[in-house]
This record gives structure tokens, sequence and C-alpha cells, in this order.
């Protein structure tokens, strides 16, 4: 895999980025719980490393499926919600779908007020989410608006892409093979085969072995399909449960992948843009040499 098959296996899907919240509303526990029910989520933080403002423009610019929701609450330098936001959506359109996160006003009239300027006024798309003080009711408000807004995108479940050594090995037809998977949700995975072991569709395979990112586990699978890419067959299985309990994996097999799954997908994406935000300050302070000086 190339570098910039890297950077679009990254890149792809739909992501939704919580700009700037209240971690004590929205901590950064729930995100993968999210992916668990297949969205993709982000917490981008102010600090010292790139302005805000030019991590929100990179983020559009790289991650070009995307939802942003922004706290109005949190008071960061430069920025004034109520036209920082209605800049962007006149740049944008809809090429980004904007929401807007606060908290629970104390009055009904704040809260119309607030909701006539960004819904009508400015015209995000994504809606106004009015966090609770309790946060446990957060999780499913949230959730809510995110499962409203299409936020995974066209997926089902999140699959992670695997490097060359994440492989399943198995027995079929009294032979030993051996496949590289190329990618693995908690439903499916893909793999393809150095030797291609012509597996017809929907047939089962038993008691295979998994290597994952360094994490092992067994089970049974059943082929759903195949498809050529170059000179080489991808092979896409569904997971089955052992001795016919059902679709997909063991609860407890299950539990830990999508906890590797999560480590994997958001440890990328969070390289990929903790270099891009690297990048921009290291353009500006080119630029600008001086203000390391003051």
């Amino acid at each position: 895999m190339t570098e910039d098959d890297s950077v679009k296996n990254i890149i792809v899907g739909r992501k939704t980025f919580y700009i700037v919240p209240d971690v004590t509303m929205l901590p950064e526990s729930y995100l993968e719980d999210y992916l668990a029910k297949g969205y993709e989520t982000y917490i981008i933080g102010e600090d010292r490393v790139c302005p805000l403002s030019k991590k929100v423009e990179m983020i559009i610019s790289v991650f070009t499926d995307s939802i942003l929701f922004f706290n109005i609450d949190a008071v960061i330098d430069g920025i004034e919600w109520p036209s920082y936001i209605k800049n962007l959506q006149t740049r944008y359109g809809d090429r980004v779908l904007i929401g807007v996160l606060y908290t629970k006003r104390s009055t009904e009239a704040e809260k119309k007020q607030l909701e006539k300027y960004y819904l009508y006024d400015v015209g995000i798309p994504c809606g106004c989410i009015a966090m609770e003080y309790q946060r446990a009711k957060n999780f499913a408000l949230i959730e809510r608006v995110m499962f409203a807004n299409q936020a995974c995108g066209r997926r089902k479940t999140v699959r992670a892409f695997c490097d060359r050594s994440s492989e399943m090995i198995c027995e079929y037809k009294k032979h030993k093979i051996r496949g590289k998977i190329a990618d693995i949700s908690v439903n499916h995975f893909s793999c393809t085969f150095d030797i291609d072991p012509d597996i017809p569709e929907y047939e089962k395979i038993s008691h295979a072995i998994f290597l994952v990112d360094g994490m092992h586990f067994e089970s049974d699978a059943v082929l759903m399909t195949t498809r050529k890419m170059d000179d080489q067959t991808l092979y896409i299985f569904f997971f089955i449960k052992r001795g016919g309990g059902g679709n997909g994996l063991e609860q407890e097999i299950a539990g830990r992948l999508g906890k590797k799954i999560y480590q994997m997908v958001t440890s990328r994406a969070k390289a990929l843009m903790n270099s891009m935000f690297d990048k921009a300050r290291r353009i500006a302070e080119e630029d600008y040499p001086l203000l390391e000086q003051i």
C-alpha cells in the first residue's frame, strides 16, 4: 500500500467533528461507543499548535464528507461564533454540514432566538443541540441528531484498513491457506491470497485464526462475494458464530475487535490531523518568524 493509498483510506467515509465541545458534557469515552454504532467521530480542541479556524479549514478541505458541530459557548480568541459560522456557511454552502452545540438555555425565549438565528437566518443544516448538564442524556441526544443527519454515510459499520501484517489462516479442502486481510469490521473482513484457493460463494470456513494489528481471535466465516482487483481476487467474508449460532462474532470477541478497530481507525486519522496542524504551524512560523520572539 502506497502512502497515497493510506491517506485515501483514512479520509474515506463520513466523519463527524465536535469543535471545542464541553468535555464534561461530551466526554471522549463516548466516541468509541459511537463508532460501534457506525459513527466515526472526533473531538477537535484548541491548542497552541494551530489556530482553531485554520484547523477547521484544513478539516473541511481534507475530510470532504464531514459534519462539524461547533460549541458556541466556548470562548476562543479571535472567533465570534455568530459571524464565524455564518461566514463558513456562506463560503462552503453544501460542501460541509454544520451544526451547533450549546448549553441548554434557562428560558424558552433564549432558545428560540438562538435557533432562529442559526437555523433560519444562517441556514445551518444539522440543527442546534441543547446539551444537558446530566451528561448521560447527551449520548442519546447526540446519537439521534447524528442518525437524523445520516452521519453513518453509506456504511452500517466502520471498517479498519489493515497493513500486510494482518492475516487469516484456516484449513480449506485439507490444505492450509493464508490470506492477507485488506479491511475488517465487526461484521465482515476482506482478504487476498497469494495462491487463489478458488472458494465458491456461500462456502463456510471453520476455525479460522485471525491476526489483526496484534490481536488474535478465532471465528467461522462465510464467503459472500468476490471482486477482481488487477491480478488478484478480493474475497469478502461475513463472520458467523461457531456451531451455527447465527451471523456475527461471539460477543466477547466482537467487543475486543470493536476496541481494536476504534484504535486503528482513530489513531491513524488523529496522526494525519496532527501532521496537518503541525505543518500549518511551521508554515505560519516561517511567514511570521518574529511571533516566536514575542
